[in-house]
């Protein structure tokens, strides 16, 4: 079954129980910067018990992974060490994570240094937690079908967090994407996107944008997928009580997409 669920900036029985208020029951964090050092995993848990909200994923963005040398960062390898073991103790199935090109270093060395960097994070989090990519290009060249060819067919357990709207704004096909590398999606994003002449115009909600929801539903119906599908509202537009307004949409248009009932 695919469940639908949505990114809360706020890491605590806030944010969980912000999504409770919207009727859903699956909540992402999204965790990119020192907020990993206060987390208070018993706080979510409890949040979580008292709605019955699940979390679906956490992931970080944006991170140097790999130094300059081609060595793997040991601190943010340990900080994210740090999240896979806030992910066990909430019950959370997927971590999310990217990986840094290094200029000055040949493609050869940094397709290495990022397997192993991948490598040492799905060792850790072991059969508790799947590790998974992020198809955004933030700091991250892992992100599209040419690296997903070489980098997860040589770890076939790592997976791929989709969102459409990146490969629409990289210049490739969504549907093509969705097709051929759907069975390795572990998590994905609802994002909306107005992309005009080849360029980003707008991240509208989902729904008022370029993309075909239904179809990208029905192409995972296909792969068999079982995750979440998570909204995330990004756009300068739709912000305040618009940007309300446009979440709330988003949430019936995916909802009756999902065969979701209230």
């Amino acid at each position: 079954m695919i469940e639908l669920g949505i990114i809360s900036y706020h890491p605590n029985s806030e944010g969980v129980r912000w999504v409770k208020s919207l009727g859903l029951n699956n909540v992402e964090f999204c965790l990119n910067g020192d907020e990993i050092y206060s987390l208070d995993a018993q706080d979510v848990i409890d949040a979580c018990k008292e709605t019955g909200v699940k979390v679906a994923s956490v992931g970080r963005w944006g991170r140097f992974r790999i130094n300059e040398d081609g060595s793997i960062n040991e601190k943010e390898q340990k900080d994210e060490f740090l999240l896979i073991d806030f992910c066990r103790k909430v019950g959370c199935p997927v971590y999310v994570t990217g990986c840094n090109y290094v200029d000055g270093l040949s493609y050869y060395t940094n397709i290495t240094s990022t397997i192993n960097y991948f490598k040492s994070l799905m060792d850790y989090a072991g059969d508790d937690v799947k590790i998974c990519t992020y198809n955004c290009n933030w700091n991250a060249y892992t992100n599209k079908p040419h690296e997903w060819d070489i980098i997860h067919d040589h770890l076939p357990a790592l997976g791929i967090k989709f969102d459409p709207s990146h490969t629409v704004i990289g210049g490739r096909n969504w549907q093509d994407e969705a097709i051929k590398y759907g069975k390795r999606f572990y998590h994905m994003h609802v994002k909306g996107t107005v992309d005009i002449g080849g360029g980003r115009f707008d991240d509208p909600p989902a729904g008022m944008d370029s993309i075909n929801w239904g179809l990208l539903v029905s192409i995972m119906r296909k792969h068999g997928y079982n995750g979440v599908m998570s909204i995330e509202p990004h756009s300068e537009t739709w912000q305040g009580e618009l940007g309300e307004k446009g979440i709330a949409y988003t949430i019936k248009m995916m909802k009756e997409l999902l065969f979701i009932e209230d």
